[in-house]
């Protein structure tokens, strides 16, 4: 039996039908935690599109998405570091799909390095991936949404910035960043009808991080830090991103919703 595509949840998702027909742009869809944010949302009937640097799993995905949902979702390739090329990416699934009524800024890269390791180009680089793309789509889609009076803005951190982990402080920080400007940009843009809400994961178990990081130790101390002694998926996550895109969260903004299985409370 082939491998399972990541992405695909292992159970369908609940119907939010006034999900079905959303324009839904994605950064870092191809893979992790925004392959499953894909496969939710094209489970709702909504016109997805997402950007990737990995072309071969973004396309056996969209394979995959098409065969689950019969909703065939817009990849295109694209590194978010270039705000041309992204911008030009919000424009395309724009014009094929509908001005974007959902967004969500999952792409993100969380590269080890030290203090004393990590150079200005290095620093850089972490901020143009994890942080600086989130301002721009924002200010990409906002004036179609303006014009609707309604849109949903998910900026997706991390539980590394409320725990102070080590071994990669320009990913924490630029993390940290992340639940600022969703304060920020909902105050801004909250009369205009639209959501801006932080969405913080906690040690999700991607193809990526089994690969890399993972290991028995390092994953029974996470868990004996964590209210809820389960592991947690790309789909718990995809069931939070449902939710604060729909109207169930209408008058919910300015939020960081946090799922760590309570390895951080607030």
């Amino acid at each position: 039996m082939a491998p399972k595509t990541e992405g695909i949840a292992s159970q369908p998702y609940p119907k939010l039908t006034d999900l079905d027909g959303q324009s839904v742009f994605i950064t870092g869809g191809g893979s992790g935690i925004g392959a499953y944010f894909v496969h939710a949302f094209a489970s709702q009937g909504a016109r997805v599109a997402f950007v990737s640097l990995t072309q071969a799993p973004a396309l056996a995905l969209c394979d995959a998405v098409a065969e689950e949902t019969g909703q065939r979702p817009l990849f295109i390739p694209c590194d978010i570091r270039d705000l041309s090329t992204l911008c030009a990416a919000m424009a395309k699934a724009a014009d094929q799909h509908g001005s974007i009524d959902i967004l969500i800024n999952n792409a993100a890269r969380d590269t080890r390095h030290s203090l004393l390791d990590l150079d200005e180009k290095g620093w850089a680089d972490s901020l143009d991936t994890n942080l600086r793309p989130h301002f721009f789509t924002a200010q990409t889609a906002a004036p179609a949404m303006r014009e609707k009076g309604r849109g949903a803005i998910i900026n997706v951190g991390s539980n590394s910035a409320h725990l102070g982990l080590s071994g990669y402080p320009a990913y924490v920080a630029a993390k940290a960043a992340i639940e600022g400007l969703s304060r920020a940009l909902a105050r801004e843009l909250g009369p205009d009808g639209i959501r801006v809400n932080s969405l913080i994961p906690g040690w999700v178990m991607t193809e990526r991080q089994k690969d890399l990081w993972v290991t028995d130790e390092a994953l029974a101390e996470c868990l004996a830090q964590q209210a809820l002694k389960q592991t947690i998926s790309g789909e718990d996550c995809a069931h939070a991103a449902l939710f604060l895109a729909s109207r169930m969260a209408a008058m919910i903004t300015g939020q960081t919703l946090f799922v760590d299985g309570g390895r951080v409370m607030r």
